[in-house]
């Protein structure tokens, strides 16, 4: 099984970048983040034609994740299920295969101590919840995404310069951790242990070109299935050309 997970920034504008992606990389399940459009708008129809059938909970305007896989997904879960009625769409999770996975779409946070900092804490929280009452570490399952936090220094392009910030401040790094402590895995390093390797630059200050970056999106994963992992990749071709998210997709690779 390929699994790959991006955060497209915009479906819309998009699409065709997507649709080239689907044709060279031939994942079998595509976690997506950062759609920007409601089901209504959502393009079922090129998606279908390319062989993927797709899950969505979208948002106009803001926010929104999809599913696609290239066998009809059950056990569909929209959102944490626990009450809280939060109006962002942000997490889509279904079985596929025997395996769960879930598309994440972690608040950003804005600035540390504001409202939408809570928001961010209060959510990751919340994915913690959902763990803990859906899932069990002994069980196959992704969480793929776009977590908006870099885990360690290895993954920030100035750790000193991005620890005030809502990406790499240390409480947010903790709320991580509590997270992955569930018994999940970041696949990822299970295959790549060095620095400097990024899935998010900023448009401005020529911060691809630079290298100035940070890996904010992953694939945590179970033991069950992080053990069945041969490879993981950032595809950095996906952040260049025109009109580009500012973030690359990840790709890992499962043994049967």
């Amino acid at each position: 099984m390929r699994l790959a997970t991006w955060n497209v920034n915009s479906i819309r504008i998009r699409l065709d970048r997507l649709l080239r992606f689907l044709e060279r990389s031939k994942p079998d399940v595509v976690c997506l983040q950062e759609l920007k459009s409601e089901e209504g708008s959502f393009p079922f129809a090129p998606l279908k034609s390319a062989g993927y059938e797709a899950l969505v909970l979208g948002q106009k305007t803001y926010n929104g994740v999809a599913i696609l896989a290239r066998t009809l997904p059950e056990e569909v879960g929209r959102g944490f299920e626990d009450g809280s009625d939060d109006p962002q769409a942000r997490f889509l999770a279904a079985r596929i295969g025997g395996t769960t996975v879930a598309s994440v779409y972690v608040p950003n946070g804005s600035e540390v101590g504001s409202e939408k900092w809570a928001y961010k804490l209060d959510w990751m929280a919340g994915l913690r919840g959902w763990l803990d009452r859906r899932a069990g570490p002994d069980a196959p399952l992704a969480l793929c995404g776009d977590f908006n936090v870099a885990p360690d220094e290895r993954d920030v392009c100035d750790p000193k310069a991005w620890a005030s910030t809502v990406l790499f401040h240390p409480e947010a790094r903790r709320a991580l951790a509590r997270v992955t402590e569930f018994g999940l895995e970041d696949v990822f390093r299970r295959h790549h242990t060095e620095a400097g390797l990024y899935t998010w630059w900023d448009y401005r200050m020529l911060g691809f070109p630079k290298n100035q970056g940070l890996r904010i999106d992953h694939v945590l994963a179970t033991a069950p299935l992080a053990l069945r992992s041969v490879s993981a990749t950032i595809d950095r071709d996906e952040r260049k050309g025109e009109q580009p998210s500012d973030h690359a997709p990840v790709l890992v690779d499962f043994s049967d």
